[in-house]
């Protein structure tokens, strides 16, 4: 079995030998990620090891799209798939070698960023985020791709302050629907604090518009410094969407009573008032920005404003202008990422509202107590 595995030759995959691993960063279902540095070279690159343990079919299909996905995306907002790698087989490892995808690497991730107090983002360095975010968003979506998962986690930041978006293990390339055949995609995707009332319904034939809600919820939080509707459940999630967005109806959103079985069998709150920006007006004194959030959380993912529409927004084009992150990221030298902090439960968070210097409220309490 050796000398059959020893003879066999991998042109197009690089031995992980190359790099060497300097810490562990990250964990989860997807696998481990690793800082790593190359042997020959210095590079700092991020490893992330493909979880092949529950796997009796060969490669994992999803890290396959993953992979195709990546290889056709090249854009200075979305993160660079270098190469792939692998580990040498033998009888220690039952001949089964490990696969690791190899990505430049990122300092930050937002999530760090948020969760410590001592970063404090003005007004125009949020502009250039969401700026950075959109831009990213525009480009996949041109390219007919779906990122389904965005969080501040899976948004990583350069030394350099470069937004990259990462993590596409849910990605999936979209096209739109022909005559009466319609898409029939997984709803079962987008962390939930971040999934938007379409999905939550039960809808299958989606596109764009579930990663604009994401963005809108991202740039909520980067203002709350926590996320700003935390579900334990999805009829909780649609529970606390209704009550910040207004009542999910026929009249807000036309067609939605008849669309989705979920909608009479879900106990959804009936009278509210929509109360984006009164809720958030304690944070955001820009009325552009609140504008914006209120754009990007609209329920009727038809009427939801599109990347291009929003980086076109007055948002961006107003004083203060959107300015470089490198000097504001030169005073935090250590990486910042989420998954570096103590664990903690799903559906409870852990993040406080920091006092910081963007033309945003101080406040005594996290948001969703406040509105919840």
């Amino acid at each position: 079995m050796s000398k059959y595995y020893d003879g066999v030759v991998f042109p197009f995959c690089g031995e992980i030998s190359q790099y060497e691993k300097l810490s562990k960063i990250g964990q989860g279902t997807f696998g481990e990620v690793f800082k790593a540095k190359h042997r020959q070279t210095g590079r700092k690159v991020a490893l992330k090891k493909v979880l092949m343990e529950n796997e009796k079919e060969g490669f994992p299909i999803t890290t396959l799209r993953e992979i195709k996905i990546l290889q056709m995306l090249k854009h200075e907002n979305v993160v660079n798939l270098l190469e792939i790698c692998r580990t040498r087989v033998c009888r220690y490892n039952r001949y089964r070698g490990s696969i690791y995808l190899v990505f430049d690497f990122c300092e930050h991730d937002l999530a760090g960023l948020l969760g410590n107090a001592s970063v404090k983002f003005t007004l125009s360095e949020i502009k250039k985020v969401m700026q950075m975010l959109l831009s990213g968003l525009f480009y996949i979506h041109r390219n007919k791709v779906l990122h389904r998962d965005l969080k501040p986690a899976n948004v990583l930041i350069t030394r350099d302050g470069i937004l990259k978006l990462a993590d596409f293990g849910l990605a999936r390339a979209f096209s739109l629907a022909k005559n009466s055949q319609r898409n029939r995609f997984t709803n079962k995707v987008v962390t939930l604090w971040y999934r938007p009332p379409e999905l939550l319904l039960g809808e299958r034939d989606y596109g764009p518009p579930i990663d604009l809600w994401g963005a809108g919820c991202i740039m909520a939080e980067m203002c709350t410094r926590v996320p700003i509707m935390q579900g334990n459940t999805e009829q909780h999630q649609l529970t606390l969407i209704s009550q910040l967005c207004g009542s999910i109806t026929a009249e807000v959103w036309p067609g939605v009573d008849k669309k989705y079985e979920l909608y009479q069998k879900m106990e959804l709150p009936k009278g509210q008032k929509r109360k984006v920006k009164d809720r958030l007006k304690a944070y955001v004194k820009d009325l552009y920005a609140l504008d914006l959030i209120d754009k990007l959380l609209v329920l009727d993912p038809a009427q939801r404003i599109v990347s291009d529409d929003a980086l076109n927004h007055d948002f961006f084009w107003s004083d203060p202008m959107p300015s470089d992150l490198k000097n504001m990221l030169s005073t935090h030298n250590t990486s910042m990422f989420q998954y570096l902090a103590p664990p903690r439960p799903r559906g409870h968070a852990t993040r406080q509202p920091a006092n910081h210097n963007c033309n945003l409220a101080t406040v005594d309490q996290p948001f969703f107590d406040r509105v919840y």
